[in-house]
């Protein structure tokens, strides 16, 4: 799961406004093993739809935050300073900008991310407070 930060920042978007989108359809249509797609556009903010296995880089978000939704499976959230935030069906965590995290799937997982549209993400070698979260 080696996406580029450009290739994040410049997913199109989906779907147009005023269009009903079925999201349950949409996340059981991924059979990658990794993918986060842009749905809809709102304002300067977008919603991305994830599905995905393993966990992500670690990487932060200089000026936006992030607004999980786990709408199947568990997801684990690590934090820069050793926490783990695991996320349950129908949970949600605010990651504030510039938090250094990276996130992984405890299993196959589903999640809704709200972030501003294009958000520039910053890749990073692991902190060394998380060596005990290493995997």
């Amino acid at each position: 799961m080696d996406i580029s930060a450009d290739a994040y920042m410049n997913e199109p978007v989906q779907y147009p406004a005023l269009q009903v989108i079925n999201l349950k359809e949409e996340g059981a249509k991924v059979a990658d093993s990794y993918r986060n797609m842009v749905i809809n556009r709102v304002n300067s903010s977008c919603l991305r739809l994830a599905v995905f296995e393993g966990e992500y880089r670690w990487h932060y978000h200089p000026t936006s935050d992030e607004l999980f939704i786990v709408v199947e499976g568990c997801l684990a959230i690590d934090l820069e300073d050793g926490r783990e935030l695991r996320l349950q069906p129908w949970e949600s965590v605010t990651i504030p900008a510039a938090t250094v995290h990276r996130t992984r799937a405890i299993g196959r997982t589903v999640n809704l991310c709200f972030e501003a549209f294009g958000a520039e993400t910053v890749f990073v070698e692991q902190p060394e407070s998380t060596d005990h979260l290493a995997g």
